[in-house]
């Protein structure tokens, strides 16, 4: 059996004798999630043969950021780590002792690449974070160098309003009298949000469904692409995506019980039209689209209680 004392964490750094940006990127930070692993595996085996160097800055590699949930080849350990991330001084589930181990070590740093895929078929999209504010919720000041990365992934869709619509999610549950884990807007923190926060910039590439066998690929050329950004490497900068399409998030249902049922299988960015239904609870209440839009994240296997899938409307961000 795995447990905290038979696993171990790794990161792997590479710096420049010549300063510039720092930039760390993160790999399975859930454990069924491996195309970042096998992209960073790449990248750092490129530089080790010499076939990449840095010419400035650094670059620090986490091929596996949940061990105990990468070798159960699940989702997560105890629990999810990329919600409610922040140090914790009494650790209780193996996350709480990842994420004393994470935080300080994305705090080193000054830009974030964090590597996904998703449960359902779809395209690969950018998560990006909020517009420049001065809100209680996320403010930032760095959204134009944000964008600019995120243009230059190799991806063409784009998808923002996670934390806010997060929160009106909470606020929901609240309400309805819901003490769990998920009625917590801390809960939305995440990898990016907590690098934000300790003022850097941040991205979240899903890039690809799990078992899509493009998905590494997409990733490595996210980490070359972004290294070179960055100025990190001699490529060229590489030119922005054309034909983006965005979407933001505006709404998230839950699950609610074992019974509620998709009525049909949905993929992200589905599109639907107001009042086209896409699922029903068990009681049989229809749940429908409130305007035209898209579905996305829907997750067929969400626990009671757990988020089920998200609604988006057309953004002219990226």
């Amino acid at each position: 059996m795995n447990t905290l004392e038979s696993l171990h964490v790794q990161s792997v750094s590479f710096s420049s004798l010549k300063s510039g940006g720092r930039l760390i990127v993160l790999g399975a930070v859930h454990g069924n999630e491996n195309c970042g692993t096998l992209a960073i595996r790449r990248v750092i085996a490129e530089i080790e043969s010499g076939q990449l160097g840095l010419v400035s800055g650094s670059v620090t590699f986490v091929p596996v950021t949940n061990p105990l949930a990468y070798a159960r080849h699940q989702r997560m350990g105890d629990r999810n780590l990329n919600r409610n991330l922040a140090p914790i001084d009494t650790p209780i589930e193996f996350e709480d002792h990842i994420a004393n181990w994470l935080c300080p070590l994305l705090a080193q740093h000054d830009a974030l690449l964090d590597l996904h895929s998703f449960h359902t078929a779809g395209e690969p999209f950018v998560m990006l974070g909020p517009e420049d504010n001065h809100g209680t919720l996320e403010p930032f000041a760095r959204s134009v160098e944000e964008t600019a990365l995120a243009l230059r992934l190799g991806v063409s869709r784009f998808v923002d309003g996670w934390l806010d619509t997060y929160a009106a999610g909470v606020a929901r549950r609240l309400a309805a009298g819901v003490s769990t884990g998920e009625a917590d807007v801390h809960y939305g923190v995440g990898t990016t949000e907590y690098m934000r926060a300790q003022g850097g910039i941040a991205l979240t590439l899903e890039c690809g469904q799990h078992d899509d066998p493009a998905a590494p690929a997409v990733a490595y050329r996210a980490i070359r692409n972004t290294m070179a950004q960055l100025g990190l490497t001699a490529e060229a900068r590489p030119a922005p995506v054309s034909n983006t399409e965005a979407v933001r998030l505006y709404q998230v249902v839950d699950r609610v019980h074992a019974g509620d049922r998709f009525v049909r299988d949905w993929a992200s960015f589905d599109r639907v039209h107001a009042g086209e239904v896409i699922g029903a609870y068990h009681d049989g209440t229809q749940v429908a689209a409130d305007r035209d839009g898209y579905v996305v994240f829907p997750n067929p296997g969400a626990l009671p209680g757990q988020e089920w899938f998200y609604l988006g409307t057309s953004s002219a961000r990226a």
